[in-house]
């Protein structure tokens, strides 16, 4: 029975020390002691119970301490309870640390939680990145396109990391930049004879404001010329006046052939007036014999004229064309 009670109380002693360790990180808090790194085992509990990972926090304290940086573990535990990258960080303090840029704990904490790399930014910072633009096309007062190409150089600037614009609004001002300085020149030849031009009146715009990043250079890396846009442009405003006076010259003809219409028909309703009046004539003749009002020589006499001046009007008909006939040979 002694057996049994030894054994059971060896078991217990066994589950405890198990939870014990599992709980408490102990191969971790003898790692910080040999790095030199004092922690404490309560202090390591209480990560437990606020639900951090003393891994997280400990192997960047021991990392830090080696490069000679003095962070704290409650300055990592506040971090990571923010949801940053702690191990991150401190690698970034350290790179920054070795190539004499300051800096702080706190501003590298706050470029991580921000969301922006803080790690490559220090990179970018020692190792300038080269950005290269798509072809920005701009127009010469000549009316040439010419299409440029640059390459833009660029160095994090850590003071600005925060609240700073990232590498569009970099791209986006230069491509402004040089698509003005290509409407500025006069001709397009000039720009292909001294590309530098572009990059030198862009450069002294002062672009990097505002942003987080600090301009090195501007490099003209291609130069292409586009189509004869003074030219496209001529031609369709002759296109577009052409066609307006087309369509001027419509209305003006088909207002002609109104008015013709409009005088044809009125040409067709007065003789038609003409002819009911001259079919009133006989019978007013006759009415005028029935009363008396003009006698039968009377009658005679106008039948008599107006034979008399249809003789006179053929007889001019044909005089008239025997003028137009030209005399034969």
């Amino acid at each position: 029975m002694e057996w049994i009670a030894l054994l059971i109380i060896l078991g217990l002693v066994l589950v405890f020390l198990m939870v014990l360790f599992t709980f408490v990180p102990v191969g971790l808090w003898i790692s910080a002691l040999a790095a030199g790194v004092k922690v404490g085992i309560g202090t390591l509990v209480g990560m437990r119970l606020r639900r951090v990972s003393p891994r997280r926090v400990i192997d960047p304290l021991i990392k830090a301490h080696k490069a000679g940086l003095h962070l704290t573990t409650n300055q990592l535990e506040s971090h990571y309870l923010a949801g940053g990258n702690v191990d991150r960080v401190v690698d970034a303090i350290i790179a920054a640390q070795r190539a004499d840029i300051n800096l702080p704990f706190e501003r590298g904490a706050a470029i991580d939680l921000a969301g922006r790399d803080v790690l490559e930014a220090v990179q970018m910072s020692v190792n300038p990145k080269v950005i290269e633009t798509p072809f920005i096309a701009g127009v010469a007062m000549n009316g040439i396109e010419v299409k440029a190409k640059a390459r833009i150089t660029v160095r994090a600037n850590i003071e600005r990391l925060v609240g700073g614009a990232g590498e569009e609004t970099i791209v986006a001002r230069v491509g402004e930049g040089i698509v003005s300085t290509i409407g500025s020149s006069q001709s397009h030849t000039s720009v292909l004879e001294n590309p530098d031009m572009i990059s030198q009146t862009v450069l002294g715009k002062g672009l990097d404001s505002g942003t987080a990043f600090e301009i090195l250079s501007i490099d003209i890396a291609d130069v292409d010329i586009g189509k004869n846009i003074g030219a496209d442009l001529q031609t369709e405003q002759a296109m577009a006046d052409k066609n307006i006076a087309q369509a001027k010259a419509e209305e003006r003809r088909a207002m002609a052939v109104a008015q013709e219409q409009e005088m044809k028909a009125r040409v067709q309703e007065m003789r038609a007036k003409v002819v009911e009046a001259e079919a009133e004539v006989p019978l007013a003749m006759a009415k005028a014999l029935q009363e008396g009002n003009i006698g039968v020589m009377d009658y005679y006499n106008l039948k008599n004229i107006e034979s008399d001046t249809g003789m006179r009007n053929a007889i001019n008909k044909l005089t008239d064309q025997g003028e137009q006939t030209p005399p034969r040979k």
